[in-house]
């Protein structure tokens, strides 16, 4: 898919789920959605401890990434947060409190697409290993 920010879409979406990191989110997971579906390259999974953490990790995603010239196309369940989905076109930021998460189950839902290894240590900040997305 073609992106129109200033990071490719593995950059960015990596950088998005290093955010989630970065405000504590929880089971933070990238997945890469190449020749698996048409609908997007990359789906970020993370959990909030509670709705208020759920709109804190998708809020700081949303204007950190805006930062770096990255705009968010779409948003979704941001004023419940319960799930929060931030459609960036190339990639997909689902953030889920964690009963919401359990019962739609996307990782399952979506177990052909291959599991994008995170530096957790590295926080966002940090640059992208050589190699990595």
């Amino acid at each position: 898919m073609a992106t129109t920010s200033k990071l490719p879409a593995a950059a960015a979406a990596r950088r998005a789920a290093l955010l989630a990191l970065d405000l504590k989110a929880n089971d933070v997971m990238l997945l890469d959605l190449k020749g698996v579906t048409d609908m997007t390259d990359f789906f970020v999974v993370a959990s909030g401890t509670s709705d208020t953490h759920v709109r804190a990790v998708a809020e700081h995603v949303i204007a950190e990434l805006k930062k770096e010239g990255v705009s968010v196309h779409h948003v979704e369940g941001l004023t419940q947060g319960r799930w929060a989905l931030l459609d960036f076109v190339d990639f997909v930021v689902h953030v889920f409190h964690p009963t919401l998460r359990t019962f739609y189950q996307l990782e399952r839902l979506w177990s052909d697409a291959r599991e994008v290894p995170l530096d957790q240590t590295a926080g966002a900040g940090a640059p992208a290993p050589q190699g990595a997305p």
